[in-house]
């Protein structure tokens, strides 16, 4: 019985110990749900990594807003905005300009939700299925999956990364039209709630998160999944 508690303990240690030295790359469109990056989905993506023991990096295209909107009323305002800026925000000042990322320096890449994603990463707000990507998003997207490195989605991120690799397997919930435009993009969706996603192929994990009704704690869920799902993917390539 020892031999068979200390082997248990040697797995517990071991599996803690990978999970130690995953690094992830979390991009962040802004801050705010209606022009920027989705609080909630961000903080609990930092926090899920904290939690299981790894460490994050967070990076923001050094790019203006599209705009700027009031989070009381929905109305645009009249005044600019910078993404990096605004992202530091949710960062406490600690981030980087996307153009300073590597793919050869971390384990994971992450995009958490919000408007902004479809706004200042690409133009899918406006244009749909037919929108351009920002050059420096495309490029560090395209790297990350030379590499071999797992990418996560949350929220509306999925259609950017369909946008950029085609071929792939995403859930953005329920949504029947963004579903579609997936389809359209080349890539399959997968209809749920909550929960994750898994396409081992191309090592993408995303998760519906505040596409479909959900309360904090759900959100909070979901990215946690997502990040060990990223794990997982991260250790079996080691």
């Amino acid at each position: 019985m020892k031999k068979i508690r200390d082997f248990a303990i040697f797995i517990t240690i071991n599996k803690t110990y990978h999970n130690i030295y995953m690094k992830a790359a979390i991009v962040l469109a802004g801050c705010g749900v209606k022009d920027g990056a989705e609080i909630h989905e961000a903080v609990m993506t930092m926090y899920a990594i904290d939690k299981l023991g790894g460490t994050y990096y967070l990076f923001a295209p050094n790019v203006a807003q599209h705009h700027v909107i009031n989070h009381i009323t929905g109305e645009e305002m009249k005044e600019s905005r910078n993404v990096l800026t605004e992202a530091a925000r949710i960062a406490r000042g600690k981030i980087s300009p996307l153009t300073d990322y590597r793919a050869e320096d971390y384990d994971t890449l992450i995009f958490p939700g919000g408007f902004g994603v479809a706004k200042n990463l690409c133009t899918y707000a406006f244009d749909g299925p037919d929108c351009h990507v920002d050059r420096v998003v495309e490029k560090v997207i395209r790297s990350t999956y030379s590499a071999g490195k797992p990418i996560g989605a949350l929220c509306i991120s999925p259609v950017l990364i369909a946008k950029v690799l085609g071929d792939i397997t995403v859930t953005t919930g329920n949504d029947r039209q963004t579903a579609a435009h997936i389809g359209k993009l080349g890539g399959k969706h997968e209809n749920r709630e909550h929960g994750v996603t898994i396409d081992r192929k191309n090592l993408i994990v995303t998760a519906p998160c505040y596409m479909s009704n959900a309360t904090i704690s759900e959100i909070a869920r979901d990215a946690e999944e997502v990040v060990k799902a990223l794990i997982e993917l991260t250790n079996k390539k080691r």
